[in-house]
């Protein structure tokens, strides 16, 4: 029996590609052609693949240019590049396999343009934690992580530490009384410019974030995030900071956009796998162009939640500042997930994806922690073109959280801060000093990178614990 039926066998003969559209194109041409013949719909849609354009003009065959053309990109897979682009490791032997493997996927995207893997790299989703990777007019949110704008912001004040040292209880108290940590939130939030931007009414999914963000702005996340009271020491008269040599009293704050971030993230991490195709093994790699209107919003969204994460830690300073009667002296600060429109060596643009990474051009100023009993290093970067200008983050992990709950012991924890001189409020098992590589094997593997110019050493920390899941009248 003779039938006007397209079949996909045809439809592939004519160029159409292999997929799922190839169903949605039959079943389109046969809900708004039956009354034509087969040879006539076979003619159409033979024009149709040889110029889709003039099609999106006729209203039916909108349809099938919708089935046919967007569905067939939507199912494509892209293909990676068989061989890697060089990248430069810092930290040798002290870096995972398991980050070395991410790091190999990332640099043969086609989209890659450069990369480098930091001291402190650890294996992650897509880009490894401490991962640099330059791409052409692309963003990845994976790239840049789940938290965005996470980052590092230190207040140095002109007070002796020994006060520091006499009034431990004090100190302790304006932690507790001004930092709020997890699901806790405080009663009475400061307002800030950045709640008020554009993106609040421009892009849906932020829109639908405003109170939250409200509710959160000036409080931390969990995790490794802190607020800590400790001495800065300056060693030389002369440096970048216009500070005197000698030792200060510091605030360091680690925390990123909250659940703003978060949301976007999750929102066009989402959207970037569901456009962009990737295989198994890179699927977290998954990123916008930035030519698409969907890259811009994510670029704005992004941009909206680093400039957030900013205006909480400086909350944090301000209450802090505030509590104790004085001014900072200086301050440095820094993000470290995060996407940079920058140059490379020939002056072309590239889109930077700083996963767990300080940025380290040029005389730019920034933090890099240790953990709870090790010191942190206020840096200047050297602008080395082999590293993206990038430097480490941190220390970086050794052990698991769940392998850290499981093997260590709060008695152990707890003698071993004691022995250090360190008071902790609020942390558990899985962020003590021993899941933390050693720093200074860390900033020995980067001594190229960043000229350090004082140090932090950490006495009084507060992070997210059970007891943080309640609002302050402040």
């Amino acid at each position: 029996m003779a039938t006007n039926k397209v079949t996909g066998k045809e439809l592939r003969q004519l160029g159409f590609p292999e997929g799922r559209a190839i169903g949605a194109a039959i079943n389109a041409l046969d809900e708004h052609y039956k009354g034509k013949s087969k040879t006539q719909k076979l003619a159409l849609m033979e024009r149709l693949i040889a110029s889709p354009a003039f099609y999106k003009n006729h209203e039916h065959l909108a349809v099938v240019v919708q089935n046919l053309l967007a569905q067939t990109e939507y199912n494509k897979t892209l293909a990676l590049n068989e061989k890697r682009i060089a990248y430069n490791v810092y930290g040798g032997k002290g870096i995972e396999q398991g980050a070395i493997n991410q790091m190999e996927i990332a640099m043969k995207l086609p989209i890659a343009k450069g990369g480098a893997l930091m001291a402190d790299a650890h294996q992650g989703y897509g880009l490894p934690i401490g991962g640099v990777l330059a791409t052409d007019n692309a963003v990845i949110p994976y790239g840049v992580g789940v938290d965005i704008g996470c980052r590092m912001c230190l207040s140095v004040y002109d007070v002796s530490p020994t006060y520091l040292e006499k009034n431990t209880s004090d100190f302790k108290q304006l932690l507790m009384d001004n930092t709020m940590f997890g699901r806790a939130t405080f009663k009475h939030p400061k307002d800030h410019p950045v709640l008020n931007r554009k993106e609040f009414k421009e892009i849906k999914v932020v829109k639908e974030l405003q109170d939250k963000a409200f509710a959160q702005i000036g409080s931390s996340g969990g995790g490794n995030h802190f607020v800590e009271f400790g001495i800065v020491e300056i060693n030389e008269k002369d440096n970048d900071l216009n500070l005197e040599k000698g030792q200060y009293l510091a605030v360091l704050s680690h925390s990123g956009s909250r659940g703003l971030g978060a949301e976007i993230a999750r929102h066009y991490t989402k959207l970037a796998m569901d456009k962009c195709k990737l295989p198994s093994e890179a699927k977290h790699l998954a990123w916008l162009d930035l030519s698409t209107e969907e890259g811009q919003e994510y670029w704005m969204a992004m941009t909206l939640a680093g400039d957030y994460a900013a205006a909480c830690h400086h909350q944090i300073h301000e209450r802090l500042s505030k509590a104790l009667g004085e001014q900072h002296l200086v301050m440095v600060e820094n993000h470290h997930n995060f996407a940079w429109k920058e140059k490379d060596e020939e002056d072309n643009d590239i889109i930077v994806h700083r996963k767990g990474a300080t940025p380290a051009g040029k005389g730019v100023l920034g933090i890099i922690p240790g953990s709870m009993t090790d010191p942190g290093f206020i840096v200047k970067g050297k602008g080395v073109t082999e590293s993206i200008n990038s430097a480490s983050h941190g220390a970086g992990r050794v052990m698991s959280r769940s392998r850290a709950k499981a093997i260590l012991s709060k008695k152990e924890v707890t003698q071993f801060l004691k022995k250090a001189g360190v008071s902790v409020i609020g942390s558990g098992l899985d962020e003590a000093p021993h899941v933390y590589k050693d720093i200074y094997t860390v900033m020995a593997a980067q001594q190229d990178l960043v000229e350090v110019l004082g140090a932090f050493t950490p006495k009084i920390i507060r992070m997210c614990g059970d007891s943080n899941l309640r609002k302050i009248d402040s």
